[in-house]
């Protein structure tokens, strides 16, 4: 596949199905996040699996996390927690490791660790595999992280979600460029 189609075409695949991406598919899949902009050579992320049993104590953390927000918290959504790494036969979850740096400031850092997860997405892509990223305010829950083994640097950013397309992906829109990008007049 050519790189340009990958850019141009991916779209997020929520259906999904075994099989997960093969070993092969995943050394391509975690190469191609490192080529995300870095300056500094940080590599402000890091990446875990989950997939198998390890999903359903995934789906309990986060019904233990859903249980301790604010709220009306009701048993569906509860039920959707513990069911959400089910989704997939493979979860990788994108935490971004943030440094205090002199030069590099975090937000950056930031970014950079969102571009790694995107790398993924469309390393997916390009090989057939269908992905979704998602998240959600339990992503951001300081038990989910505990439960994840982050430490106080960390944070998830993603939750990708990977397998086989259950159906044939949609066809992505066009959209209208000129709604996104104009020139600058330079200053008045």
């Amino acid at each position: 596949m050519q790189a340009l189609d990958a850019l141009l075409n991916r779209v997020s695949v929520p259906r999904l199905i075994d099989p997960a991406p093969t070993a092969e598919q995943r050394e391509v899949l975690f190469a191609a996040a490192t080529r995300a902009p870095d300056h500094g050579h940080l590599q402000p992320y890091r990446f875990l699996t989950v997939e198998g049993a390890a999903r359903e104590q995934m789906g309990e953390l986060l019904a233990e996390a859903a249980q301790m927000q604010e709220g009306e918290i009701t048993e569906a959504m509860i039920d959707k927690a513990r069911n959400g790494p089910l989704r997939a036969p493979l979860v990788v979850v994108v935490i971004a490791k943030l440094q205090d740096h002199v030069k590099y400031p975090k937000a950056e850092q930031l970014l950079a660790a969102g571009c790694a997860a995107h790398g993924i997405l469309l390393a997916a892509y390009a090989q057939g595999i269908g992905a979704v990223w998602r998240t959600g305010d339990l992503a951001y829950s300081k038990h989910v992280a505990k439960g994840l083994g982050l430490t106080d640097d960390e944070e998830v950013i993603a939750f990708l979600y990977l397998g086989t397309p259950q159906k044939e992906p949609r066809v992505a829109e066009k959209v209208d460029l000129a709604e996104f990008v104009s020139a600058w007049p330079g200053k008045s």
